[in-house]
């Protein structure tokens, strides 16, 4: 069972949490760009999460909660996502597990890389790269942060060249990867469907959990 939450993110402003178990560490589980936390990848990563018995919840961001599809700059984008990890610290009484689906893994990092006070950092997909702009890396950040990373990652994502994935991520001390062989940035083809990417991701995620917190 799960509960609808309205959390303030700025004067007036507030956006739709969705709390599935809670329970610390709660993970605070963001979506990607022109999707919602209604999408079937990010509601059923959070239902086979709360159902393996970890706390978890999901959240819309201010362009996704007032139904447009393009998304708000980065700086509304990390005001948003602080208020709800904010929020969700205060209801767990513990650090949250910012996670996040490709965008939204992004923010996750961003926040950890500002300082934000977080037992770890779980990314889907990550967007290492625009598609087709491999030269435009979104790493300079990464290596600042201390909280342990979790990374699942698709072979065959066009927003993440497994070389370039490779030589940035993969090598930081700090970082655990799943690799999903065959998968695209959307975790498809090549045997993966949504059952079974929710079983990667509860066992890679409770293996990170058992050797990190």
């Amino acid at each position: 069972m799960s509960f609808d939450r309205s959390i303030t993110w700025a004067d007036g402003e507030t956006v739709t949490a969705i709390e599935y178990l809670l329970r610390a560490p709660l993970m605070v589980l963001a979506h990607g760009a022109g999707t919602n936390q209604r999408h079937p990848m990010v509601s059923g990563i959070a239902e086979a999460v709360a159902r393996a018995g970890h706390g978890v919840m999901s959240f819309d961001y201010p362009y996704t909660e007032a139904g447009r599809r393009a998304p708000d700059r980065a700086p509304k984008l990390l005001a948003c996502h602080r208020a709800v990890s904010a929020e969700a610290q205060r209801l767990s009484g513990r650090p949250p597990i910012l996670a996040g689906r490709s965008m939204g893994g992004r923010m996750a990092t961003m926040l950890a890389a500002e300082g934000a006070d977080v037992a770890g950092v779980v990314c889907l997909a990550y967007p290492l790269h625009p598609a087709g702009k491999p030269d435009r890396l979104r790493v300079d950040h990464l290596a600042s942060i201390d909280a342990p990373m979790l990374f699942f990652q698709g072979s065959r994502d066009a927003l993440s060249r497994s070389e370039l994935f490779d030589r940035h991520i993969r090598v930081l001390p700090n970082v655990t990867v799943v690799d999903l062989d065959g998968a695209d940035h959307s975790f498809r083809g090549r045997g993966w469907d949504q059952g079974r990417v929710e079983s990667t991701v509860v066992a890679g995620y409770e293996a990170w959990l058992g050797a990190n917190l």
